[in-house]
């Protein structure tokens, strides 16, 4: 079986706190903050609002391993799952390592690559440890208590005959011909759908009756692309244990432009910092449009809805200082890698323009320049009298030319280290280097270069 031993998985407990002063509002009025923020799409059942702000629910949210790591576009369900648990409710987070194995076609125009048993299992445990950053699973036993589940380990067991029967049995190949997830590969003469991720619905159907079974949970969280498969594990457990559960999704994150939120030229932004740094994440969120950051502050952080009115206020007036964008990054980076790693962001995100970046360590260095034109020279330039500056910026191709070189460097337009350089005999000796090894070329406000001695 992959995935971790059945039950409950590890147990860890988070490592950051919303503001006392938001909390207290989440606790006395769940789902006012949720339509404050935006986060109610749609509901099964308006009666679920009183169940929200009157009781506990166990409610669960899944999240297949397609990668080793979670992105932004999985963030709103993650913090979603956070609020329900500081209103005292309990979440689950299902890793979906049996539907992992199919793929969901939602949102896919062709069939997905099937992940191989190890890949899978690489993914597991990649997407566990940002879990549990989120939300708390420790060692305590209250009712609120997190859990964290594989769904391998209900589903690999299970018998075909039993599943047929069982779950199959209760749904026509009509109603499932009809969900849009379906719907949109069938009209595709040259895609259509196999099998495999036909029954993906069946499956999750399934999570959903076995949780209100093990842990009576009876709220599923989904984005709106998931409705289809929430409204079919409803069904499930009304016809096999005649009890009523709920779904409610929230809206699908998206750009100013209304393409898909997370995705930029160079690719996804990931949670894990391998992947996309902290700086990097800080810088994404840091260029969100006006139009869209107070949306994301609704969605993203756990700031008070006064806070987030201020801000809506400094975007209005003034939006030229980025304040919204910058307590968005900052929430954002702090709940994903900590208050630590996101003051060294910001300190780097300073530096960029400031001759601070001679004092930046040599992570920070190629964080921050990272999407910047590079070169690579020997160190040994660097002997004797060291490199002429105006050859670098020819070699860099930063000038066209040592006279362009001449005359950009007289004028005041290039900078080494961010300092300006009024010296066209100006030469870079080892003394220069950031953290032993980076130069720092800049023409004019932007363009910067990166050079490296090695």
């Amino acid at each position: 079986m992959i995935g971790y031993p059945a039950g409950t998985g590890r147990l860890i407990v988070a490592s950051v706190s919303p503001p006392i002063t938001w909390q207290a509002e989440i606790m006395a009025h769940l789902v006012e903050d949720l339509r404050f923020r935006g986060l109610i799409h749609q509901m099964t059942d308006t009666a679920l609002e009183a169940r929200l702000d009157g009781g506990r629910v166990t409610a669960y949210s899944g999240f297949d391993p397609t990668a080793d790591s979670l992105h932004v576009g999985h963030l709103l369900q993650v913090c979603n799952l956070r609020r329900l648990q500081l209103a005292g409710h309990r979440p689950i987070a299902v890793a979906g390592g049996g539907t992992g194995f199919v793929g969901d076609p939602g949102g896919k125009s062709e069939e997905r690559t099937l992940l191989t048993p190890e890949i899978l299992h690489a993914n597991l445990e990649g997407i566990h440890g940002q879990l549990e950053r989120f939300v708390d699973f420790g060692g305590g036993t209250g009712a609120s208590q997190a859990l964290l589940v594989n769904n391998a380990d209900w589903l690999e067991p299970m018998p075909l005959f039993d599943f047929l029967r069982d779950v199959g049995k209760h749904f026509t190949v009509n109603q499932m011909v009809a969900k849009e997830s379906v719907k949109s590969r069938l009209s595709r003469a040259d895609q259509g759908i196999s099998y495999t991720e036909f029954s993906y619905m069946l499956l999750q159907a399934y999570d959903f009756l076995h949780l209100f079974d093990a842990f009576d949970c009876r709220l599923q969280l989904g984005g709106s692309d998931q409705w289809g498969n929430i409204t079919m594990g409803i069904e499930l457990v009304r016809k096999v244990r005649q009890s009523e559960v709920w779904g409610l999704t929230t809206p699908l994150v998206l750009k100013a432009d209304g393409t898909k939120f997370g995705k930029t030229e160079s690719g996804t932004v990931w949670l894990d910092a391998d992947r996309t740094s902290t700086y990097q994440l800080y810088q994404f969120f840091l260029r969100s449009d006006d139009a869209m950051v107070g949306t994301y502050l609704r969605y993203f952080t756990f700031l008070s809805h006064e806070e987030i009115r201020d801000l809506d206020e400094a975007t209005a007036e003034h939006p030229e200082r980025r304040d919204a964008q910058r307590a968005l990054a900052r929430g954002v980076c702090s709940l994903v890698h900590g208050t630590s790693e996101t003051e060294r962001a910001e300190h780097a995100a300073a530096a960029l323009f400031s001759e601070d970046v001679a004092h930046l360590d040599e992570r920070s260095i190629l964080d921050v320049f990272a999407d910047a034109p590079s070169t690579t020279l020997s160190r040994t330039r660097l002997g004797g009298q060291g490199v002429a500056l105006v050859d670098l910026l020819v070699e860099t191709a930063l000038m066209g030319s040592k006279g362009k070189a001449r005359t950009t460097i007289e004028q005041g337009g290039v900078y080494v280290n961010n300092r300006r350089a009024g010296d066209v005999d100006r030469t870079i000796g080892v003394d220069d280097l950031v953290g032993g090894r980076y130069l720092v070329l800049r023409r004019g406000k932007k363009e910067h270069h990166l050079v490296s001695f090695d």
